[in-house]
């Protein structure tokens, strides 16, 4: 969650009130987020120096708005150039692709060739996966269960099929 934070805050500063916001508009279509836990991380990033407090609005509540620091700035950006770690291939890739236009030109195919590896090395992981649940023999008792466990298997195999085409040919290219 720090670094769509940080990308959230790369595009202007905001307030923690802003960034709920934020992940409500958009973000939220891929990571949620609850209030207690931007609160967390924002914490976080102000204690390793990620971010800091531009200005405290006066007002009964001294809403602080908070910007990148250089050092966050950086750790963004190794973020975005770094394999993706995150344990859903998805959450990982969709969190970059929505904030690949702060990224250079230049480094941006970099970004993607990352992003189209880990979906394929998860889809071949899946048709591994899917091979050896064709050889398996259910009992009866289980016959009803092994049904929708192969039928979230295939959505899975479709989703990352999708996902590896999109990436590699139907994300806009500079």
């Amino acid at each position: 969650m720090s670094h769509v934070i940080l990308g959230l805050l790369l595009l202007w500063p905001m307030s923690r009130y802003d960034l709920i916001r934020a992940f409500e508009a958009g973000v939220s279509l891929f990571y949620s987020a609850s209030s207690g836990s931007l609160k967390r991380a924002l914490d976080g990033l102000l204690e390793r120096g990620l971010v800091e407090v531009e200005s405290v609005e006066q007002g009964s509540r001294g809403r602080k708005v908070y910007r990148v620091t250089d050092a966050g700035r950086s750790a963004f950006h190794a973020w975005m150039r770094s394999e993706l770690t995150e344990s859903s291939a998805e959450t990982g890739a969709l969190a970059r692709l929505y904030f690949l236009g702060l990224v250079e030109p230049a480094d941006r195919e970099a970004v993607i060739a990352r992003i189209t590896e880990r979906l394929g090395d998860d889809l071949a992981r899946l048709e591994a996966l899917q091979a050896e649940v064709q050889q398996a023999s259910v009992p009866t008792e289980l016959a009803d269960v092994a049904t929708y466990q192969r039928a979230t298997l295939a959505y899975g195999l479709a989703s990352h099929r999708f996902a590896l085409d999109w990436f590699r040919t139907g994300l806009p290219r500079d």
